[in-house]
């Protein structure tokens, strides 16, 4: 049996072990791997009737090629946000520009299969987010045989409680929200951190709630920064080091305001996310006269190596898809349900979205956690 496996979307810390242990598992059992390079964009780059072509955007898998894979973080067969069945014409290779008509975007699926016919590969494992694992979807429908893993920092992906990335995402946020409070009492400030969250607001929550910041500002509830800001106050105010913190999701919106967007779409429909922490800041000082320290956290959430969380569950995720994808099982993603390792039908990542229990977890006046009862809860409280 031959095994494709890919990887799209943001990167986050543990992508390297999955594809290790995927590898070292299927070669275990005498079949063998072949890597997509950048995701789906490396099937949308590659000429079947061109061998340069295929060697340039697909890489043999053994175990010595990912010997030492694990030891960083990210993805050594690296990533993109392509989508094969939304292509724009800039996005066309050219040795497809004669097979499309009108302007895009275009449907470039067949040609995606006939890659797939081409590399020989029997099954393939996508390992990404909600966008990623959607045209993963389309795969299936049109016969492909898929097991999915998820990942994503947000933990957004329905189906599964967990995703590969969120621990460490959390980790670093509270570690350098930690590290922070060092400038921030020092100077006698007011700290805005922004932390990564498109439509979920559960980093900037948990990492709120493990942290111990004052207030946090999350994706799903609107919020009145003048209000926020009286709020802050009476918070330094009370701080014996005369200081105070806050976290906000890149993805949160002002009362009556929309989210802050950069840049054109990319072919799953979004824009560039951020500043929205630098404008609250600025508001802030507004309203309050206080001095702020804004700091954009981004890209060091999902920077450098899985915290010990995350190595766990990448390492068993790929195990159980390399072991699905041997048994003939496809149409999966694996997941954790309940605090239990599974599987379920990965028509499952279309049924729904994945946002925070307002009502259970977050006190809308107050703008922080309001975590009262955990019995009973997940372990990520979503």
């Amino acid at each position: 049996m031959r095994i494709g496996i890919l990887t799209g979307g943001g990167d986050v810390p543990g992508l390297n072990p999955c594809i290790k242990a995927v590898v070292n598992r299927v070669a275990e059992k005498g079949h063998e791997v072949v890597g997509i390079r950048r995701g789906w964009g490396g099937f949308l780059d590659s000429n079947p009737d061109d061998p340069d072509s295929i060697t340039e955007n697909t890489i043999e898998l053994d175990p010595q090629v990912v010997r030492t894979v694990d030891r960083t973080g990210g993805t050594f067969l690296h990533t993109s946000r392509t989508h094969p069945s939304r292509v724009h014409d800039s996005d066309v290779p050219d040795f497809l520009s004669g097979t499309v008509e009108g302007e895009g975007p275009h449907d470039l699926t067949e040609h995606i299969i006939r890659v797939l016919d081409a590399l020989k590969v029997d099954v393939l494992i996508p390992i990404g987010g909600d966008d990623t694992l959607s045209y993963g979807l389309r795969m299936h429908r049109e016969g492909v045989p898929v097991v999915a893993i998820p990942k994503t920092m947000d933990n957004d992906v329905h189906g599964t409680d967990y995703c590969i990335g969120f621990s460490t995402a959390v980790t670093r946020g509270v570690d350098f929200i930690h590290n922070l409070r060092t400038s921030t009492g020092s100077h006698e400030r007011i700290a805005v951190v922004e932390l990564f969250g498109r439509y979920s607001g559960e980093t900037s929550l948990i990492t709120a709630y493990l942290s111990g910041v004052d207030r946090a500002v999350i994706s799903e509830v609107p919020f009145d920064p003048e209000r926020l800001g009286a709020m802050l106050v009476e918070d330094k105010a009370n701080n014996s080091s005369n200081y105070a913190m806050m976290t906000i999701s890149e993805g949160a919106t002002l009362a009556e305001g929309e989210m802050m967007l950069t840049g054109s779409e990319d072919a799953y429909g979004h824009r560039k996310l951020g500043g929205i922490g630098a404008m609250t800041g600025s508001l802030l000082t507004e309203f309050t006269g206080e001095d702020i320290i804004y700091q954009q956290i981004a890209y060091l959430m999902r920077s450098g190596r899985p915290d010990s969380l995350d190595l766990m569950v990448a390492t068993n995720y790929a195990n159980m898809a390399a072991d699905l994808a041997l048994e003939g099982s496809s149409g999966r993603m694996v997941a954790l349900r309940g605090g239990t390792y599974t599987s379920v039908p990965i028509t499952m990542t279309s049924e729904g979205v994945k946002r925070v229990d307002v009502d259970e977890l977050y006190d809308v006046e107050a703008y922080r956690p309001k975590i009262r009862h955990v019995m009973g809860k997940p372990m990520f409280l979503y």
